[in-house]
């Protein structure tokens, strides 16, 4: 018995001792320390709530929602919200409660495709800039410039045009303008790291540029990175709610949150239901970001 109740207490010495025996402990520790600190942030901890609700939303969709989400039922067309339609049906008779459980997985795939896209590139280009400087830094910064000159949403709308609509495109249109930010916080970083002296004690070991910006370099902004990213979460969803309420992101029938709005303004002063609902959705998961992102900043914070 006494073992089991000093065991935890063991584990939690093991992880915030001050001399770690392993690199592995070394980094389990520092972890754990972070979570701590995070953990005492109420507000991050609601946005951290919030995201995994969309997670699992996404995961057990067909669990979590009572209909089809597209199945229509023009006999049961705009009905208030009830017992059995939590919130309403649309125009066509689908379930919207169904409809925004499934616009989850749509959310997700298009934030998780554009900052699997955006994240890397903004990285190099940033690191690149930053550590090599003269015309390297002079002529990438004003290409990220020339992309900064214009509002995201109308350099993602020309580029949608361009391409034409769909999820995919949009996409495409939305990772083209989401990576100046990125690469402008990677080249600030690299500005302050290059001049660190364990980077000169590298080039007098005769690293090669491109490994000391790899293994160097590139960890160190990571974690600025992170915190951007999450931010940029609620950006990305709101410009593909955007795009999605013009037209030109996911095409019906297809669950999208903005493209449910669009649908439902015409009736917004009668079945208010109808886009009264997704938009709180986009309202909620923006906010969940936004706040995960401030308790990132404060644990990630290297000072």
């Amino acid at each position: 018995m006494s073992d089991q109740v000093s065991a935890p207490v063991t584990w939690q010495a093991w992880l915030t001792t001050t001399s770690p025996e392993s690199r592995r402990q070394a980094k389990l520790g520092q972890l754990y320390r972070q979570w701590l600190a995070f953990r005492k942030n109420p507000a991050a901890m609601v946005g951290l709530l919030i995201v995994l609700a969309l997670l699992l939303l996404a995961a057990f969709a067909p669990l979590v929602a009572p209909h089809d989400p597209l199945a229509q039922a023009l006999d049961q067309r705009l009905l208030a919200p009830s017992a059995k339609h939590l919130f309403g049906t649309d125009a066509l008779g689908r379930d919207i409660f169904s409809r925004v459980v499934y616009g989850t997985r749509v959310t997700l795939v298009i934030v998780m495709l554009v900052v699997i896209t955006v994240g890397p590139l903004g990285l190099l280009i940033g690191c690149a800039a930053g550590y090599f400087g003269g015309w390297v830094d002079t002529v990438l910064m004003r290409i990220t410039d020339v992309f900064l000159a214009f509002p995201r949403l109308v350099l993602a709308l020309a580029f949608v045009a361009a391409l034409g609509p769909g999820l995919e495109n949009a996409v495409i249109a939305i990772a083209f303008t989401a990576w100046p930010p990125y690469a402008r916080v990677a080249r600030a970083e690299t500005m302050i790291i290059r001049n660190a002296d364990y980077i000169s004690a590298m080039r007098l070991q005769g690293a090669s540029q491109m490994r000391i910006v790899l293994k160097h370099v590139v960890p160190m902004c990571v974690p600025s990175l992170i915190v951007r990213t999450t931010y940029d979460m609620a950006g990305v969803i709101i410009i593909a709610a955007g795009l999605g309420f013009l037209g030109l992101g996911a095409q019906p029938p297809i669950p999208e949150w903005g493209a449910m709005i669009s649908t439902g303004r015409e009736q917004i002063f009668d079945q208010w239901w109808v886009a009264t609902f997704p938009g709180i959705a986009i309202c909620v998961v923006a906010l969940g970001f936004n706040l995960l992102g401030d308790g990132l900043r404060d644990v990630l914070d290297a000072r």
